[in-house]
């Protein structure tokens, strides 16, 4: 009964936690007997067991649960099947939007060599544009897991061809995002490829569009600041902050105020 198998996958991420903790006398048996069930329920036939074993695995990684042989030799391959070019439609745009949200959990290396070649092919499905609209939701979070090496060399291009996407709410979302975008990539970059972007967004046909680009002007512009000096920073939730330097706080600069004022205009507009 899938109710039963829903059931269980609730109950995953509970038991890892109390073998976790009595690994002494458990050694082996998260690895040997629950991820097994994890990565099998990812395929399930039910779309409830499916969307229950999706979210035991987003909390097994956020507990840091899952050993890294296990995400490389059994997570990542199942995804990377459910997400390829000739899968279900709707095993598709279930395994894109959980490979987006892993992103952040996993190292850099395991990021870069195993998922971001997918997600870049994902970028550019001309079948789904359900799949084109996740990536874009989440390209920053993509760019922040990978830095900027690789985001300037594979994803920036294909930020370009979500920007210009025949579908107005791929345009949105990119947007949306310019900020976290932009953070992750050289000065140089924002300067010469991503401020022209951001100007066709700004102007673009679709008024939802150039309203969301509007909202975002402010913290792209901030992202042109220099961090030491202005104490700008990216929260780990994507939101523009502010930290003061220690000369500021030393002597009681009202700089620091009045940054703050700047972005917590920014952040309202936003």
């Amino acid at each position: 009964e899938p109710t039963v198998r829903t059931e269980l996958m609730e109950q995953i991420p509970p038991i890892a936690i109390f073998l976790q903790e009595s690994r002494p006398k458990f050694p082996t048996a998260f690895f040997e007997y629950l991820m097994p069930i994890v990565v099998r329920y990812l395929t399930d036939v039910n779309n409830q067991v499916r969307k229950a074993g999706q979210e035991a695995l987003l909390i097994l990684l956020e507990q840091d649960l899952v050993a890294q042989s296990d995400i490389e030799n059994k997570v990542c391959p199942i995804l990377l099947d459910l997400s390829a070019p000739d899968s279900d439609d709707e095993y598709k745009v279930e395994a894109v939007n959980i490979i987006c949200k892993m992103a952040s959990m996993l190292n850099r290396t395991t990021v870069e060599h195993m998922l971001l070649p997918r997600f870049c092919e994902l970028c550019s499905d001309g079948k789904l544009f359900q799949v084109r609209k996740i990536c874009a939701a989440n390209f920053g979070d993509i760019c922040n897991a990978v830095g900027q090496e690789a985001t300037e060399r594979l994803l920036i291009p294909k930020f370009f061809e979500l920007c210009s996407d025949s579908v107005w709410g791929m345009r949105k979302a990119c947007a949306e995002c310019f900020m976290a975008v932009s953070y992750t990539t050289s000065p140089e970059v924002r300067r010469s490829k991503l401020s022209p972007l951001f100007i066709s967004l700004i102007s673009d046909t679709c008024r939802w569009v150039r309203q969301a680009a509007f909202q975002s002007l402010g913290p792209f512009i901030s992202t042109f600041a220099n961090p030491s000096s202005a104490g700008l920073y990216i929260r780990e939730d994507g939101t523009l902050s502010i930290r003061p330097s220690a000369q500021d706080v030393n002597s009681n600069s009202c700089q620091p105020s009045n940054n703050r004022t700047l972005i917590a205009s920014s952040t309202n507009a936003s």
